[in-house]
């Protein structure tokens, strides 16, 4: 998920310096929802993972 995240990031770079307002817009708002949840998902999983020891 996380490289989800950095590609639409680089996506939303590329499409503002073309001047593609909207799409960049999207694709940054995209990748902040994915690398949040990406990042939660992260978090449980080490936590499971600290509770079986």
């Amino acid at each position: 998920m996380f490289y989800w995240a950095a590609v639409l990031f680089v996506i939303a770079i590329l499409a503002a310096a073309m001047g593609f307002g909207g799409i960049a817009a999207s694709a940054a708002g995209l990748a902040k929802i994915i690398f949040f949840v990406a990042l939660v998902f992260a978090i449980i999983t080490f936590a499971a993972g600290v509770r079986r020891k």
